[in-house]
């Protein structure tokens, strides 16, 4: 079943085409990419599509009563409500079912109600229907759903009171994806959703949209998270799109070979055009041949000519090269500590060490402390205590994921010509070209540049200079899937040393050496990339729940090496008699909810028969036990909700 279509969508911008005759298929329970460079059009299909923005021709289809649910990549949430509140307003329908069933329920238990046959079942047949749709829409269950939602965007460790007002703008991002995942519309359009989310956000974002029960429509910049999600993707180019079946590895792969595929017939059909050409340039004017020459010339007029492939679009050219090798030691952190106010570490004794053409990815949630050590790496701000010692040769670049290092008065010429004024203005011009800065466009306002050219100009004035330690803090950002495989080929052949920031984990993949988790309890180093990474941590998830499943040690028995820490022990055991004790009262939870809802469905069972049906005093004795074990029921899944939570 198509849920979504879109046919010969135009839509343009004065005599600018942003959209030409587009073609888009949505089915029931597909999940879709739409891909392009930045200003492919892109968004501006997301907002026709959601209706929020006119289009000149086409028509844009779905069936009758068909939800569209739009996520805008720069929406957040601009409410006064608290976060509880304003999850809550979801499901402001059920609220009022609800409240329109506890009503019934006590019209029921009214003796002018029940003693009156005819009122009793209206009021009965009534609260059967109102209590079947209202459990089919989730009506027992929407409070927990908020909950795990809330959870999987890491907002369970807030005061759910807290107002949406005093949070940050990614904050508000991440909360408004949280509510439109909460209304389950049919279609769900997500732009650029992976903005503003850590790995394990991110992870979660995957499981939860590889089981929606719904469409999906994404536009992503983020190449594991397609591969992970889509099966079929739109490519937007040149005001057109195309179709690929598969994920996004599939579409790269499927993409070129129909290039080749394309290139080969067009260069057959011009080798075809060049005889067929010559043999009637030479024959058309023999009496003898002429006739063959007229026919071939025929064939000429009514052959269909194959356009030349275009290929991909200009992408930017560049390398990252260094001055002079460093020393072999780069980089050795002892003992930092960073606080940003009295009393409030960030980061707390860490060490580090960093050799020669390292490439290391720092990776762990918002909030760790993964930028401030970048930036006390990168001399940007003093540490509280301990030591970043630079080894012999290092030169240090660092680009800024805010750049900040951008000044928004320049120009883009004077942004780079100003920082290398030796350079001919010939020069500055090449390089910027490299970077897809041409003709009037170095002449734009800095602060009038989008995330995109802001971080190509960033990388720009970076390459330039030359430096043997390249510290990136996450350089994907606003990147489209273009540019950032053209950085990474960059990167593969920079002969110096990386240490980067990076949430995007294709990216991590293919240019970590070595993958540097930061928590609470410091630096854990994994030689690898984020595959080996991941299999890493699998292998420590199974190892610790063995571990808990084991038997405690006879007395006097030596479990640890000797002069194991006495007090650490005894936190290892109480922690995991306290996980046993979770488990079994998750557990007997479980059964006393299982119960309930076997009893209560019983006893709705005996409502309808007619020994209970006819005689009043008992079916309203009966719809109170229904309620209280109701009420019941609710408590004790608060109690497994909060049980699982830990």
């Amino acid at each position: 079943m198509i849920v979504l279509q879109c046919a010969n969508i135009t839509k343009s911008y004065g005599v600018e085409t942003i959209l030409d005759g587009i073609k888009l298929e949505i089915k029931k329970n597909e999940r879709a990419a739409l891909i392009g460079r930045n200003g492919s059009g892109k968004s501006t299909l997301l907002k026709i599509i959601a209706g929020e923005l006119s289009y000149d021709e086409g028509e844009v289809t779905t069936p009758k009563g068909t939800r569209i649910g739009y996520l805008d990549q720069h929406t957040g949430l601009d409410s006064a409500r608290t976060i509880w509140d304003e999850m809550l307003s979801v499901f402001d329908e059920l609220r009022a079912m609800e409240k329109q069933l506890r009503g019934l329920e006590n019209a029921m238990a009214d003796p002018d109600v029940y003693n009156d046959e005819q009122k009793y079942e209206k009021t009965l047949n009534e609260y059967d229907n109102l209590q079947y749709d209202f459990q089919e829409r989730g009506g027992y269950q929407y409070e927990a759903d908020i909950r795990g939602i809330l959870a999987g965007l890491k907002f369970d460790q807030f005061d759910y009171s807290t107002p949406i007002t005093t949070l940050s703008g990614g904050q508000k991002t991440r909360l408004a994806l949280g509510k439109l995942l909460l209304s389950k519309p049919e279609v769900l359009i997500l732009d650029e959703p992976t903005n503003h989310l850590d790995i394990d956000t991110l992870r979660w974002l995957e499981n939860f949209l590889s089981n929606y029960e719904g469409a999906v429509l994404i536009v992503s910049h983020d190449r594991y998270f397609l591969d992970n999600i889509v099966s079929k993707v739109y490519e937007m180019s040149r005001s057109e799109a195309r179709l690929f079946y598969g994920n996004y590895s599939r579409y790269l792969e499927k993409k070129d070979e129909l290039y080749e595929q394309e290139m080969r017939e067009y260069e057959k059909q011009q080798k075809e055009i060049a005889e067929l050409e010559d043999f009637v340039a030479r024959n058309i004017a023999r009496d003898s041949t002429s006739k063959r020459a007229q026919s071939r010339r025929k064939k000429l007029e009514k052959m269909e000519i194959k356009e030349k492939p275009l290929g991909d679009e200009k992408s930017a050219r560049f390398s990252f090269d260094i001055d002079r090798q460093s020393g072999n030691e780069v980089l050795n952190i002892y003992d930092l500590n960073v606080f940003y106010e009295e009393d409030n570490p960030v980061i707390r004794d860490l060490t580090l060490s960093v050799k020669r053409q390292e490439s290391i990815a720092l990776i762990g949630p918002n909030g760790i402390g993964k930028t401030t050590l970048l930036k006390a790496i990168a001399g940007r701000i003093t540490p509280a205590s301990g030591t970043v010692q630079y080894g012999s040769k290092v030169s240090v670049g660092y680009y800024d994921q805010e750049q900040g290092d951008l000044d928004t008065g320049k120009d883009v010429l004077h942004e780079l010509w100003d920082e290398y004024p030796l350079k001919t203005e010939r020069e500055i011009r090449t390089v910027l070209g490299n970077f897809l800065f041409t003709g009037e466009d170095v002449l734009k306002s800095v602060s009038n540049l989008s995330g995109g050219e802001k971080s190509r100009l960033a990388l720009s004035k970076l390459m330039m200079k030359k430096a043997n330690l390249l510290i990136f803090d996450e350089p994907t950002n606003h990147l489209d899937l273009d540019s950032k495989e053209v950085l990474e080929a960059a990167l593969m052949n920079y002969p110096g040393t990386l240490i980067f920031v990076s949430h995007d984990r294709y990216f991590l993949n293919r240019m970590a050496s070595k993958i540097v988790e930061l928590d609470q309890s410091g630096l854990q180093e994994y030689p690898g990339d984020y595959d080996y990474y991941l299999m890493k941590k699998d292998e420590e998830r199974q190892r610790a729940e063995l571990r808990a499943q084991e038997q405690p040690a006879a007395p006097g028995t030596q479990t640890g090496a000797p002069g194991e820490d006495k007090k650490a022990f005894l936190e290892d055991k109480e922690a995991k008699k306290q996980e046993r004790k979770r488990q079994r009262d998750i557990e007997d939870t479980e059964q006393q909810i299982e119960a309930l809802e076997t009893k209560i469905e019983q006893l709705e069972e005996e409502m309808l028969s007619p020994d209970v049906y006819e005689d009043h005093e008992k079916a309203a004795e009966m719809q109170k036990q229904v309620h209280d074990a109701k009420e019941q029921l609710d408590s004790y899944m608060e109690q497994w909700e909060a049980l699982q939570l830990g």
